[in-house]
């Protein structure tokens, strides 16, 4: 028989494990062989770690791996754990773990579908361990889908108002098509004339040197005690434990890395304050510049007014 330090080290790594998205279900696998083989002899607090690295299973699927193949493996644990387990509050929490892999597969409706990956996902493929999967390039934003056309329509205008047709390499169809598009835009474009200029553009993510470069911190008794024992990450909305890695944003908040990377994927601010990071995006920076001189700008002529420093003409 295993003694339980063994258990625990092995419980540890693969813990480590289901942050890769390409050793998951392996993870996954050996969790299940390992919980059948020790768990009924088991210690109440080898047990309750048994829980605890399940409980981590379901929270990678809710916020991170969607693809059915995850989710099936995930449902077999999920169901072997609730066979083992006597206390009835664990019990309630596998039960809804099961439920929600079964709403997720659609196990109601068709039982097959959940086993078989979809044309979709069979398509795509990873960036790298334990990063989001590829998915097809993201439309165009709409403030430069505007901006786009605002320039089109400049163009076309000048070109016709030109009357040199041989130096004109727009064709009629095109130039057509173009202008059917305006057209159909138009209540979104004409706001940007009247405004003097495209909306504020939407945040790209967050620059990957910048996430790189961000310091992981080990969490010491002292740090928990500054937090309090009801801390958790603000993402995964696990409660914090001796010794967990975390991530650390300029602003001083702190997240699990693994729940951290695939919101700066998406997002260039803290989930919790908004600071923004710097992003990868030099067209989306220069607003940036543009917007924070402009906000200088203003408080210098707020303040001014304030002051009593009119300027008479």
């Amino acid at each position: 028989m295993e003694s339980e330090d063994l258990v625990k080290q092995e419980l540890e790594e693969l813990q480590k494990q289901l942050g890769k998205k390409l050793k998951f279900e392996a993870s996954i696998s050996s969790l299940k062989s390992l919980l059948q083989r020790t768990y009924p002899s088991a210690s109440p607090a080898l047990r309750k770690s048994f829980y605890l690295v399940i409980c981590r299973v379901a929270t990678v699927l809710k916020t991170r791996y969607t693809a059915p193949g995850f989710w099936n493996a995930g449902l077999g644990l999920f169901e072997q754990a609730h066979l083992l387990v006597s206390e009835p509050s664990e019990k309630e929490k596998l039960k809804a773990c099961i439920a929600q892999a079964r709403e997720h597969l659609h196990l109601e409706d068709n039982p097959s579908q959940a086993l078989q990956p979809s044309d979709n996902q069979a398509n795509r493929g990873y960036l790298f361990e334990g990063h989001l999967t590829v998915d097809p390039e993201s439309p165009q934003p709409q403030w430069l889908v505007q901006s786009n056309l605002l320039t089109t329509a400049a163009t076309l205008f000048a070109a016709e108002s030109s009357q040199a047709p041989a130096a004109n390499e727009t064709t009629q169809e095109d130039a057509a098509n173009m202008l059917q598009d305006l057209l159909n835009r138009l209540e979104e474009v004409v706001p940007l004339m009247v405004d003097g200029g495209p909306v504020a553009p939407k945040a790209p993510p967050a620059s990957k040197e910048v996430v790189a470069n961000l310091p992981v911190i080990t969490l010491t008794e002292e740090i928990l005690a500054n937090l309090g024992k009801d801390a958790e990450c603000a993402i995964c909305r696990e409660n914090l434990v001796l010794n967990d890695k975390m991530q650390e944003l300029p602003c001083k908040h702190t997240f699990h890395p693994p729940c951290l990377k695939p919101w700066l994927d998406e997002h260039n601010s803290c989930p919790i304050c908004r600071h923004e990071l710097q992003t990868d995006d030099h067209a989306y920076e220069s607003w940036k510049e543009r917007e924070k001189e402009a906000e200088e700008e203003r408080k210098g002529a707020e303040n001014a007014i304030r002051g009593g420093e009119y300027m008479y003409v």
